[in-house]
């Protein structure tokens, strides 16, 4: 089984909705994308349909947008 993908920029929104999504998938189930430290990924992460962040990507490809944080075109800035 692949990882769930939760991509996040760094916000207290984010940082808070990673603890809670790492407590309940585990962090062997997910790698965690900071965005705005690793700005090469945000061009994958709306390619998999990420139009804000905090959001995860499941192993069957479905966006879950968790709590608004920033849209994409702000991370992008």
């Amino acid at each position: 089984m692949s990882k769930s993908v939760f991509y996040h920029a760094g916000c207290p929104v984010c940082v808070s909705a990673e603890h809670d999504i790492v407590n309940l998938i585990g962090a062997n189930n997910v790698e965690v994308v900071h965005i705005g430290e690793n700005r090469s990924r945000i061009a994958e992460a709306e390619g998999k349909g990420v139009k804000s962040v905090p959001a995860l990507v499941t192993p069957a490809g479905h966006v879950l947008h968790i709590n608004f944080g920033a849209s994409m075109a702000d991370v992008k800035g």
